[in-house]
């Protein structure tokens, strides 16, 4: 809800799933936002008022808030600039290790994948076209859907000085 408050988003899987008392919550609100590197004082700021990088961080935060095993995230950083993208897949990478959680990270873009993902499924109209490790995968795919993806991936070509 772009209206409600970062606080309010935050303290609803706290409260719905019993993980904090009422006086509790508001401690937990903060150190949940200083997890994700958001500064506690954001708690009390309207969704919309916040920057897109700043609404993923409470919107991970909201996800770890209630210590799952298991975080599904959809085109997760699509829509982020691409410093920002790059702090919040450092940031996803610190939760996985520290955390132990495990992600489905659905994606088209290869770059975020091979940043993230150990293992890979590809799909081709709702069918598995190919799976296996992230790397060997996306460094030799094998189905026509793993190689157009490859194909599409954008590439930077240095300039050759003369």
């Amino acid at each position: 809800n772009p209206h409600s408050t970062v606080a309010r988003a935050l303290d609803d899987p706290l409260r719905i799933h019993g993980i904090a008392s009422r006086s509790e919550r508001p401690r937990r609100i903060a150190a949940l936002l200083e997890r994700v590197g958001l500064d506690a004082g954001l708690a009390a700021r309207a969704i919309h008022e916040i920057s897109g990088g700043q609404r993923q961080r409470v919107a991970i935060a909201r996800a770890i808030a209630t210590r799952p095993s298991l975080i599904v995230l959809d085109e997760a950083v699509s829509a982020l600039d691409v410093s920002v993208r790059g702090q919040i897949l450092d940031l996803l990478l610190d939760l996985q290790r520290q955390e132990q959680i495990a992600y489905l990270f659905i994606s088209h873009d290869l770059g975020v994948i091979r940043a993230l993902a150990h293992r890979i499924v590809l799909l081709d109209a709702g069918r598995v076209a190919e799976s296996g490790d992230a790397r060997t995968v996306i460094a030799s795919p094998q189905s026509a859907v793993g190689k157009a993806l490859v194909a599409a991936t954008p590439r930077l070509n240095r300039m050759k000085t003369p």
